[in-house]
């Protein structure tokens, strides 16, 4: 997400911060810099003269110039008006009844499955919410919907095969709407290739029949320029509510996310993080602009996490590794449980100052090689590493498709943990452990 503008912004100021005193030079030089990896990012380019015009007014104030680090005050000021940019504070649905959401956008931008994970979300949150299918012109984006509602098991209506009018359909919705419990409507709507005056009549037509309180635009955050195109067509017609932006985990430039919420002036209220269900979040733009500027984002990590990890295991399982009682069938629930917190690259990008490491990655592949050789393990094997003989391990690395020596390396480096946490249970063994340790093994004191 934004990692071609991020890593080039942390260069320009890291560079900066690098000057004890800056001149207007600097900041006009650095601002050029700036507005360049705004354009290359796909920032629609008067949206980035704009921003550059602001944040270069408030940086050459006296009170940056004469300050003691002018260069962390210039990256405030980035900041503050990058949060703004992205809109301010998080905005949050409004669901007062009958609590409509109308979901608009192109084909292929996302807007039946972010029907499905707004749906999810809102689950989540305690809510009982309902989808219909409106776009009657693909029956398979008509199935997908059911298919994805009994997924997460939500009631869905799906029209018949034969309707073809759109209103009708609604109509026949909202009937079989008064004998389902819900509290919260989501219809997905037509998309097209392109934007033509078709496709705005019905959805125009729709929105007036329904009078629904958001009208959400479903756009794919890699789209780029054309983006901000659809974003004010769409919001010329229909007068859009707010923003969903998809695939933000696959988009290396992101500046649509920066040119739609300026252009409509509407917040960006969801971001599609995954194809998951559940890898669908609110959007923060302060955690956002954190995280373009390598600052991290702490706030989301802990949401995640607290999602994520249940309290009484997590505690269960300390007292197992204090007690040095920590096992292989252990270490397979926290491995999933560290699943559940998404991509790993993603999560640790969350940490401040790890976004600043360049070419910074996690092997998937060869977690899941772990996880296949522990699978592969009998419980009573998982219970009791040391009894995994030679033929048992040959029997592990056939039935998890590894060899003995990725066996071999898994278990050398699990008894070293264990070890290892037996000696940190164990004040005086530790005490002897540091005794035995060559001398010079410590950077001598100065």
């Amino acid at each position: 997400m934004f990692s071609i503008l991020a890593d080039k912004l942390q260069d320009i100021f890291k560079d900066l911060r690098g000057h004890g005193k800056i001149s207007e030079t600097n900041v006009t030089e650095a601002m050029r810099e700036v507005r360049l990896a705004l354009l290359e990012a796909d920032v629609h380019y008067q949206v980035a003269k704009d921003f550059i015009a602001r944040v270069k007014e408030k940086a050459l104030g006296e009170e940056v110039l004469r300050s003691v680090t002018p260069g962390q005050q210039i990256v405030k000021i980035f900041y503050d008006e990058l949060t703004a940019l992205l809109g301010g504070n998080a905005s949050e649905l409004n669901l007062e009844k009958p609590a409509r959401i109308l979901m608009v956008g192109l084909n292929g931008a996302g807007k039946t499955t972010s029907s499905a994970k707004l749906a999810n979300w809102l689950k989540k949150q305690g809510k009982a919410p309902a989808m219909i299918a409106c776009d009657l012109h693909r029956p398979a984006a008509i199935e997908q919907l059911v298919t994805l509602g009994r997924q997460i098991n939500v009631p869905t209506y799906a029209p018949p095969l034969e309707e073809k009018d759109v209103l009708k359909s609604a109509k026949q919705a909202v009937e079989w709407l008064g004998q389902t419990s819900h509290n919260v409507e989501i219809y997905d709507t037509a998309g097209r290739q392109e934007i033509d005056e078709a496709l705005i009549e019905e959805v125009r037509r729709l929105k007036e029949y329904l009078q629904p309180q958001e009208v959400l635009l479903v756009t794919d955050a890699a789209t780029g320029q054309q983006a901000v195109s659809v974003a004010t067509h769409f919001h010329e017609a229909l007068g859009l509510t707010g923003l969903i932006l998809t695939k933000l985990d696959g988009d290396a430039r992101g500046g649509a996310a920066l040119s739609m919420r300026q252009v409509t002036q509407q917040p960006i209220k969801f971001a599609g993080i995954g194809e998951k269900i559940d890898q669908f979040e609110p959007f923060h733009p302060d955690r956002l602009a954190g995280r373009i500027l390598g600052m991290g984002d702490i706030v989301s990590l802990v949401e995640k996490a607290s999602e994520a990890i249940d309290e009484e295991e997590a505690k269960r399982m300390e007292a197992k590794l204090r007690r040095a009682e920590f096992d292989l069938n252990d270490f397979l629930k926290q491995f999933k449980m560290l699943k559940r917190l998404g991509p790993l690259e993603n999560v640790l990008a969350m940490l401040p100052g790890m976004g600043n490491l360049k070419g910074l990655s996690v092997d998937e592949k060869q977690m899941k090689r772990v996880e296949a050789i522990v699978l592969s393990m009998t419980p009573g094997e998982r219970s009791k590493p040391d009894i995994v003989n030679a033929r048992r391990r040959q029997r592990i690395a056939r039935g998890s498709g590894t060899t003995v020596t990725d066996v071999n390396e898994l278990l050398s480096r699990f008894g070293q943990m264990r070890k290892m946490m037996k000696q940190l249970g164990n004040p005086r063994a530790m005490q002897q452990m540091m005794a035995k340790m060559p001398k010079g093994s410590f950077p001598p004191r100065r």
